[in-house]
């Protein structure tokens, strides 16, 4: 059991000093942009504004309720901590030290997550530390990374637990292993609590299992170990809610219908620059006039769609990357997992449309995918010099834009701060 606790330890946190370097690299950067940010101006959380301050996030909702119980069953209890502890701290005050601790949180579940990812490239990969770096870094300025670093959502953690969990299993399914009960009964809690949706992400790497559908043993047990996490949580839900079973259909439909029919912007577009881009690229802004239904009026910032072909290219090469990745190792079972896991979000904002128009709020929970593609994609051409350079050179190219474009708009949003914010 000792044993146990220090390996999960050991994934957990960082363990060598290039991780550890890594790790202090983004909680001083992010750090920094936070703790400013939760000083001076009071967007982070102001009382009177439940939702949409900026970027659709619900940043009170979410501290004070953990968000609704249809699409995030079990984060009630996890931000009611989250809560506790900030007050502890801020001495019950809804202060600019509740919202620096608030930040603080963020910052962290971020920079862990960077370091979970760091940790995929640089063990399961097994990338030189030099593409490593460089992926990493790439990854680091995408505009979710960015913005959740200092906001307190369920995506925020949802990123880290995902993150956690993916490079969990991948050392699992290499080692030829299967997948414990236990840990998919703490995954399917903490993943799916947090976003119902995610459920399904915790039982993909089981697919993957050695000769699963070759051996009835081996299929009984994968069985009966989903079985065991999927009642665990199906309890866990039901008592969030009474057991009042039948709100769940009737909230699920209502939040469907709200979030599924906005006609405002060709599907295409929103496709491109809201699930693809603006989780990566940051898009021009456009401010709202906002009400919290209660007399408080307040300003919005929302992305917009891409005003210039330039940013529609770095997207296109973004996926024909990751469309060559995944053609390069189709047959390899952990990039199956990552493809399969992010086809899911695919689903579910650009086929059933669900929240598409704000797609660019749910990087959380596949923006991870894209780093570790590209990592896959570096691996295959490891025998290959002149390829390798063109990758790097590309990713290179790729990265200097990206900073430009998303330090430009990041002082736009400074702009929104100071003029409404402060």
């Amino acid at each position: 059991m000792k044993i146990k606790f220090v390996h999960f330890l050991r994934l957990l946190f960082p363990c060598n000093y290039i991780e550890w370097a890594v790790f202090l690299f983004f909680i001083v950067c992010y750090g920094i942009l936070g703790s400013y940010i939760a000083l001076h101006y009071r967007i982070i959380f102001d009382s009177r504004i439940p939702w949409d301050a900026y970027f659709s996030f619900d940043n009170k909702a979410i501290v004070m309720t953990g968000g609704s119980f249809e699409r995030h069953p079990l984060s009630y209890y996890f931000f009611n901590w989250i809560r506790a502890i900030a007050l502890f701290i801020s001495n019950g005050k809804m202060d600019a030290t509740f919202r620096l601790t608030l930040a603080w949180f963020s910052n962290i579940a971020i920079s862990l997550s960077l370091v979970q990812v760091f940790k995929y490239l640089k063990n399961i990969i097994q990338l030189p530390l030099i593409i490593t770096l460089l992926i990493i870094l790439f990854f680091g300025i995408f505009s979710t990374n960015i913005i959740l670093s200092f906001t307190p959502e369920n995506f925020t953690y949802t990123l880290f637990l995902l993150t956690l969990y993916n490079h969990y299993a991948a050392i699992k399914i290499r080692k030829e292993e299967k997948i414990p009960a236990s840990a998919l009964v703490l995954a399917g809690i903490t993943i799916g609590g947090l976003t119902v949706t995610n459920i399904v992400k915790v039982f993909i790497p089981v697919l993957f299992e050695k000769k699963l559908f070759k051996n009835w043993k081996k299929l009984g047990s994968a069985a009966l170990r989903v079985s065991i996490a999927c009642i665990a949580y199906i309890l866990l839900y039901l008592n969030r809610i009474d057991f009042k079973y039948q709100t769940i259909f009737s909230k699920t439909n209502q939040q469907y219908e709200k979030f599924s029919n906005v006609k405002s912007t060709p599907i295409w577009d929103m496709i491109c620059s809201f699930f693809f881009g603006g989780n990566i690229l940051f898009p021009s802004f456009i401010i709202s006039d906002k009400n919290n239904m209660k007399g408080f009026a307040y300003k919005g910032l929302f992305m917009d769609t891409y005003s210039s072909w330039v940013p529609y290219i770095f997207v296109g090469i973004i996926l024909i990357l990751l469309c060559w990745s995944y053609m390069r190792n189709f047959k390899n079972k952990l990039v199956q997992v990552i493809v399969i896991s992010f086809f899911v979000d695919i689903l579910i904002h650009c086929f059933m449309r669900f929240g598409l128009h704000t797609s660019y709020i749910y990087g959380g929970h596949f923006i991870f995918v894209y780093p570790l593609l590209l990592g896959w994609l570096f691996h295959s051409y490891r025998s290959a010099p002149k390829t390798l350079s063109f990758l790097a050179l590309s990713i290179s190219i790729l990265f200097v834009y990206l900073l430009i474009n998303n330090l430009i708009r990041m002082s736009e949003f400074f702009w929104f701060l100071d003029t409404y914010y402060q």
